[in-house]
């Protein structure tokens, strides 16, 4: 299947250091989580079972960061060139990723009270955000033919998403509870390789094959 971003003006540009770099950025960010777990003072189970905020918050993050580099993965996968829109653009969602750890931290710090979900919610919500964009311009690059187009259809679990975000950001300050259930369940949604781009390349099996 072709592109057309033979057809469109602006540079063409290879994609393999972006991806790189992408993947760089998205392994220290996991790496950070990692290091703010703290050693629990103690070595009975009590002492352990202290900390399941903390390590609540970090599964939870994981989560949500694997999502990320695995649909980026398969987002670049029929991404044939990258213009310098879709380079800042990339930069501009590895800036809200980079946020994740802190974020983290301190909602599992403070047992997930109001204002640290309402500030977590924000990253995801800014994420989306800049997830969305990134397509966009490589959408703009390659154009409205392209195998790229095809796949990502109308995206409806980005806008539910998006939506899911900004409901739960408020109702932090009600129930930080709510706020985490609500990111959990988008972070369930999407737990599943985005079966749009995976149809186009042929991965799903034919019985699985349906219409965007």
């Amino acid at each position: 299947m072709s592109d057309n971003s033979s057809s469109h003006s602006g540079p063409r540009m290879g994609k393999t250091r972006l991806e790189a770099f992408s993947d760089g950025v998205i392994a220290i960010i996991i790496t950070i989580m990692v290091l703010e777990l703290k050693v629990p003072h103690g070595d009975n189970l009590s002492t352990l079972l202290s900390l399941w905020p903390v390590l609540l918050s970090y599964v939870l993050s994981f989560i949500y960061v694997g999502i990320y580099w695995n649909n980026h993965h398969h987002l670049f996968h029929l991404v044939q060139h990258v213009s310098g829109a879709a380079m800042w653009a990339n930069l501009h969602l590895l800036f809200w990723l980079s946020l994740v750890p802190f974020v983290t931290g301190w909602m599992g710090e403070n047992h997930f009270a109001s204002l640290p979900m309402a500030c977590y919610g924000g990253v995801l919500l800014m994420s989306a955000c800049a997830y969305t964009l990134l397509t966009m311009a490589l959408l703009r690059h390659h154009g409205p033919d392209s195998s790229l187009a095809k796949a990502l259809g109308r995206d409806r679990k980005g806008k539910l998403s998006v939506v899911v975000y900004v409901v739960g950001i408020p109702l932090s300050f009600v129930s930080g509870w709510v706020a985490l259930a609500l990111y959990t369940m988008v972070a369930i949604v999407w737990f599943v390789p985005d079966r749009r781009i995976e149809r186009v390349i042929g991965v799903e099996p034919p019985h699985l094959k349906r219409q965007p």
